[in-house]
């Protein structure tokens, strides 16, 4: 149970990752998470089924992927409109 309310909750504004912050961040990432933000970059937003299946990985490392990309605010995720039991990925900029 959730001790906060809404008014104590802000919704933060993020600015779009100029490209050569992308690309910086981008770099220091394993080539699964390139990868993944790749497919992103054509198809999103994904689940992670969906993100294994475009690119071939298996489910974990799909997995570990998608931390990696969130630990450095690149990919954000979201419950899907179609299938609430399901996140869907998507790239922040």
């Amino acid at each position: 149970m959730s001790t906060t309310t809404g008014e104590e909750r802000t919704d933060r504004v993020e600015e779009p990752l100029s490209d050569s912050e992308y690309r910086e961040r981008l770099r220091e990432l394993p080539p699964s998470a390139k990868l993944i933000a790749k497919v992103l970059e054509t198809d999103a937003p994904l689940s992670q089924g969906q993100l294994a299946e475009e690119s071939l990985l298996p489910d974990r490392t799909v997995r570990y992927a998608l931390n990696r990309l969130e630990e450095v605010d690149i990919v954000g995720s979201r419950y899907s409109f179609r299938d609430a039991r399901k996140q869907v990925y998507f790239l922040h900029n």
